[in-house]
């Protein structure tokens, strides 16, 4: 079959290709960037790569139209913008009239439970994306699932980050909402499966896994698989504004994303029972064995797609990443420096592994100094940290950076900075003729931004020189 794959290099979409890829089904990407894609994306002969944004309907006409079906994987949990139903509104309108004007049977749509009368915004929103992808021309299926437990997603990466740094919590009342986690390998199952079943056109289920915990319950378990002893006490008086602000600094979530969590977190999820596990020969797995699964994952650096690679993650970039591929030089600042180095190779490798938990070579308890100082004023911070230990691709989360440009064949890496800053910063590496050129670039914004440049310049000396002498003698 031929099919699309809306929100292809979302956490859901990355993991859901290679499964249809390696049924021999030809899948059709469709991303708003194709320097966001991946590259095997390009490699594949059963993928075709698509440019299309869904808030534009005029890019929508590069949709092909012998479709036989589509996945529809676009959500905005943590996007930034007040007015994200109607975005999302417009962007569900968007998708079924030109679905419409295509050959497309069926349509599968990954929501979320929506069983309680009261109900979070996005939530909300994405009942109301039910609603709107209903028609007369193609089929529509439903699969709502609760909190999706994986490697990288963004419920895991939380609890993980609470428990691991947390021995004992003071936490707000919403620990003892229910809900039915399910494990991502079991959400892949049911969004795999279900292409071309006809007994699905037009049907909506609730997908979940076999317990019902607390979220309470969800952190003290992640514990024991962990070998930790975690203790916590839960308060009526944490407001929703003081229970963001706890996620947000104490875990790698940004503070609208914690903000829309603290939000949702508030609603019981419980899935409503259905035949649709022995409909499909699906027997999801328990909450402790999805965390197991996770952190083989982690450990064997087998983690596909992580909710920290997405653009909202931390709301600064807006639009595409070609805006930000050409650095600018006109009324910009740059500290730029090279070395002459004897080992390509080795060199490359270490630009390659920098950040996370490898830190940045030189002067990391300045550069850890620098994520509390923007962690304070509202910024991300470093512990997005990176998602694989020694690749990265146009589009990942790199500390408080984001990957803009990644050709290792081509010995370049361009870094454009996510921190809180008065303009805008970029960091390129490039290796010419043997010659590391490392180059620092600050565009201010008025004059705090050239207060800001001048006032950091002295520690740029010693971080920048002292960054590059480890690389060219890798």
């Amino acid at each position: 079959m031929k099919i699309l794959v809306t929100g292809a290099t979302g956490y859901i979409g990355k993991r859901l290709i290679p499964f249809l890829v390696n049924k021999g089904h030809h899948v059709i990407c469709v991303v708003r960037d194709k320097l966001r894609a991946e590259k095997y994306f390009f490699e594949e002969d059963l993928i075709s790569v698509v440019e299309a944004d869904f808030l534009k309907p005029e890019t929508l006409a590069n949709i092909p139209e012998d479709i036989d079906v589509a996945y529809y994987l676009i959500h905005s949990m943590s996007n930034s913008s007040k007015n994200f139903q109607s975005l999302e509104e417009k962007c569900a309108v968007n998708f079924k009239n030109r679905l419409e004007q295509t050959n497309t049977k069926q349509v599968i749509y990954l929501s979320g439970i929506t069983n309680e009368e009261q109900l979070s915004k996005h939530l909300l929103s994405r009942k109301n994306v039910e609603e709107i992808l209903q028609s007369e021309v193609y089929a529509l299926t439903i699969f709502k699932a609760g909190i999706i437990v994986g490697s990288g997603s963004s419920s895991f990466e939380i609890i993980r980050d609470l428990v691991e740094k947390l021995p004992f919590m003071i936490a707000p009342k919403w620990l003892n909402t229910k809900t039915q986690p399910i494990a991502v390998r079991d959400v892949l199952n049911f969004l795999f499966k279900a292409a071309g079943k006809r007994s699905l056109f037009n049907k909506s289920y609730d997908i979940f896994g076999p317990e019902i915990l607390t979220y309470k319950q969800m952190l003290l378990q992640f514990a024991e698989v962990r070998q930790l002893k975690r203790y916590i006490l839960t308060v009526p008086v944490m407001t929703a504004k003081l229970s963001s602000y706890w996620l947000y600094f104490v875990t790698s979530t940004s503070y609208k994303l914690a903000s829309s969590l603290v939000d949702s977190m508030g609603v019981q999820i419980i899935g409503k029972p259905s035949d649709i596990n022995s409909l499909m020969n699906i027997s999801p797995i328990a909450y402790k064995a999805a965390v197991r699964l996770a952190f083989e994952k982690i450990e064997q650096n087998g983690i596909i797609s992580s909710w920290k690679d997405s653009l909202v993650s931390s709301g600064r970039l807006r639009s595409n990443l070609h805006k930000y591929v050409n650095v600018p030089s006109y009324g910009c600042f740059k500290d730029f420096k090279k070395r002459s180095i004897k080992n390509t190779e080795q060199t490359l490798n270490k630009i390659w592994s920098i950040g996370g938990e490898n830190g940045w070579y030189y002067g990391n308890f300045l550069w850890r100094i620098r994520g509390y100082i923007d962690k304070l004023f509202g910024g991300i911070g470093l512990r997005r940290g990176r998602t694989n230990p020694d690749q990265l691709d146009a589009g990942d989360a790199l500390d408080f950076w984001r990957v803009i440009y990644a050709d290792k064949s081509k010995q370049k890496l361009l870094l454009y900075a996510e921190m809180r800053l008065p303009g805008e910063a970029w960091l390129e590496f490039k290796i010419e003729n043997n010659i590391l050129k490392q180059t620092a670039t600050f565009r201010p914004r008025g004059i705090w931004g050239r207060l800001y440049w001048y006032s950091v310049l002295p520690f740029h000396g010693f971080i920048f020189n002292g960054m590059i002498n480890k690389l060219a003698n890798a």
